[in-house]
């Protein structure tokens, strides 16, 4: 983790989740054998939308697994909540990815690769994972001083 203060916050979110109901596939979280912010990933099942952890950010080793009927059920998991910062789809369909990818409310989608950042592409989210882009061309942008002259003469 980051800082022990990191540490802390999750800690408290998958104590507030397992709390609130959610089951347990891994256990994890800090450990007062090892010295500062170390933290065993953990894995979370039966989550819903009545507990906070559904739509908390987790900045850490904490994966939730959530259950869908169907792929449009998915898809509806995946935009109730605040944050859209990236999204990872994994198939073999590549039809199926691009439509399932224009449906997602993020501002990144990794289509059968892990979400990440390189030099050359875009970063940034939508909703309150952020604004704009940094990054690559787009990013660019975002250190421009852009003036506009109107002339009604």
């Amino acid at each position: 983790m980051s800082s022990q203060s990191a540490a802390e916050n999750l800690q408290k979110q998958l104590d507030g989740a397992i709390e609130s109901g959610a089951t347990v596939l891994v256990e994890g979280g800090m450990n007062e054998d090892k010295a500062g912010a170390w933290f065993a990933p953990a894995v979370l099942a039966d989550v819903d939308s009545s507990m906070p952890v559904y739509s908390e950010e987790l900045f850490g080793p904490v994966a939730v697994i959530y259950k869908a009927r169907d792929i449009a059920h998915a898809i509806e998991i995946a935009n109730d909540v605040p944050f859209g910062l990236g999204a990872s789809i994994q198939t073999q369909d590549a039809d199926l990815a691009a439509d399932i990818a224009d449906q997602l409310e993020v501002g990144m989608v990794y289509i059968n690769t892990p979400s990440g950042s390189e030099a050359n592409t875009p970063f940034g989210g939508v909703k309150r994972s952020g604004f704009g882009r940094e990054l690559g061309t787009l990013g660019i942008t975002e250190f421009l001083n852009y003036k506009l002259i109107r002339d009604k003469s």
